[in-house]
């Protein structure tokens, strides 16, 4: 397993604090500072590519997208949104990014309803209570169908799968995040293993797999070692989100890593016992004492923690 962080696309104090805790995988968004040229085109990913291999880091994830809502929602301009993708997935082979974290959440992205949740001494974490949208008015999207987006990922895969494949860039599809549907009239279809498994069975490609979100995936209720085991075994796992919840996916809580409803070392014995060598990273940590929740989920003493954790269920599962 290669343990990752996720870093801003400029240096800053965790590009040194990660490698100081031996992090040398790096996963990143689009370097969006870029003034003049659009942060997906080539120049651009090489230069922050070499940022990292500055600081002895290897960028090996990019875990952000183009604007790509009309795509999702199939309305017009997609096919303009598709060819910059094109474009972006192209370049990404073009300077040896070899994955993408991309997802089909429509309207919003990963989606909470609480970020200043209480958990362990005091700490902050995110949570879901799906009884609060239950009057929340629709998007100006308005009802989109789960028929609709299966239709619309359909299309869009058929269109940048062979890309991937012609630029060798794994694409590592994210399930919904939280996994019920539908929120605010928009439907959500990424919502278990095995919406994810018909997802990338409608292209069929070595290039075309999944994102293993544990959070997401435990908060749907999955078996979490029989999940990876199931897409590990095609091939299909490109990379990991190490996290915990508590709860349902009507009502649940994000957790300190080590203090979830997944058996983590379990977790970790499965990976290593698949043979998973691909990139890992924790994800959504709590805010700690003396942070100031500015960026929920992404605060620093969390992510020292977690990685902190891994690290050491790294060496348990390398034990037996």
């Amino acid at each position: 397993m290669q343990l990752a962080e996720f870093f801003t696309s400029q240096p800053n104090r965790l590009w040194q604090l990660a490698k100081q805790m031996n992090v040398n995988h790096a996963v990143s968004g689009l370097p969006w500072e870029e003034k003049l040229e659009s942060p997906w085109e080539l120049m651009p990913l090489i230069r922050m590519k070499q940022r990292f291999a500055d600081h002895g880091l290897t960028l090996s994830v990019i875990e952000s997208m183009p604007p790509s809502n009309h795509i999702k929602l199939g309305t017009e301009g997609r096919d303009a949104e598709i060819e910059v993708f094109q474009r972006f997935v192209a370049n990404m082979g073009a300077a040896g990014i070899p994955v993408l974290c991309y997802n089909f959440m429509a309207q919003f992205n990963w989606f909470r309803t609480s970020t200043t949740t209480r958990t362990r001494g005091g700490a902050l974490v995110s949570s879901y209570d799906h009884s609060l949208m239950q009057g929340a008015s629709l998007t100006e999207a308005g009802e989109v169908s789960e028929a609709q987006l299966w239709e619309n990922l359909h299309y869009f895969l058929e269109r940048i799968v062979p890309v991937a494949e012609q630029a060798g860039v794994r694409l590592a599809l994210h399930p919904d995040d939280p996994p019920i549907t539908p929120i605010r009239g928009v439907s959500r279809i990424l919502t278990s293993a095995a919406a994810l498994q018909r997802a990338i069975d409608l292209v069929p490609s070595p290039y075309s797999g999944i994102t293993m979100c544990q959070g997401t995936l435990a908060t749907a209720g999955e078996d979490i070692p029989a999940t990876i085991r199931a897409f590990a075994q095609q091939g299909k796992m490109f990379f990991v989100h190490f996290r915990d919840v508590r709860g349902t996916p009507e009502k649940f809580e994000e957790t300190f890593h080590d203090d979830g409803k997944t058996d983590m070392l379990q977790a970790m014995r499965t990976y290593y016992e698949v043979g998973f060598d691909g990139p890992a990273r924790p994800d959504h940590v709590p805010t700690m004492e003396g942070e100031d929740n500015a960026n929920p989920g992404y605060e620093l003493l969390g992510r020292l923690f977690g990685v902190g954790y891994i690290l050491g269920l790294m060496e348990a599962a390398r034990a037996g």
